[in-house]
């Protein structure tokens, strides 16, 4: 069966209004074709959304501590995209990397990230001085810019991939943070691509994160 949508963007929140609402705003610029999950992992109040956009807010009302995993899969259990697009509320994508995901036609794309903010109206910058009011450190400029780390949850993936590699493992979510899902997922991926089942587009391209997170 043909996939509904080309690609599905899964968000697990716990609280985070504000972000939401900038994240929605954001959104609307490009999102054509998309849906959008946000899986509330129980937020107080209940996260909404009343605007244009293709978005489910499933609401979990789970009160543990650190069940991102078992709201990724289960996004991804709602998903009806070919794609399924996974990062955390305080990371941003652009439509430049959102056509990239659209056109690939490959298994996984992994990112880049740099700095940048969303601001209150939804405009995407990475202004230094509005960064630093976010609480980026200027001194980091010279020697690394706005460059940081990589993050294993911060990936496109084909839905079928994703689930024949088996999702997150949902087994460790009332173990002791950190549980290490997102190492175990990032392992069973990297086996897959032993045996000569998994490839990752070479061309990464950037997420930005809020410096404050």
């Amino acid at each position: 069966m043909r996939s509904v949508y080309m690609v599905s963007i899964i968000i697990p929140v716990l609280n985070s209004h504000e972000i939401l609402r900038r994240q929605m705003l954001h959104f609307e610029k490009f999102i054509t074709d998309e849906e959008i999950i946000i899986v509330d992992d129980g937020s107080d109040p209940p996260l909404k959304y009343e605007g244009k956009l293709p978005v489910t807010i499933y609401a979990t009302n789970d009160k543990r501590p650190w069940t991102w995993a078992l709201a990724r899969n289960l996004g991804a259990r709602i998903a009806k995209g070919e794609y399924l697009l996974m990062f955390d509320i305080d990371h941003i994508i652009t439509k430049e990397t959102l056509d990239m995901i659209k056109t690939f036609g490959g298994q996984k794309i992994q990112f880049k990230r740099e700095f940048g903010v969303i601001t209150e109206d939804g405009t995407f910058t990475q202004d230094i001085d509005t960064l630093v009011k976010y609480g980026f450190p200027k001194s980091r400029l010279k020697e690394r810019g706005l460059t940081i780390a990589p993050l294993p949850n911060n990936f496109a993936m084909r839905r079928d991939v994703f689930w024949e590699i088996g999702g997150y493992r949902e087994d460790l979510v009332d173990k002791p943070y950190p549980q290490g899902e997102d190492r175990l997922f990032k392992k069973e991926w990297y086996q897959w691509g032993r045996e000569g089942r998994g490839n990752v587009h070479t061309e990464r391209p950037i997420m930005y994160m809020f410096p404050n997170g």
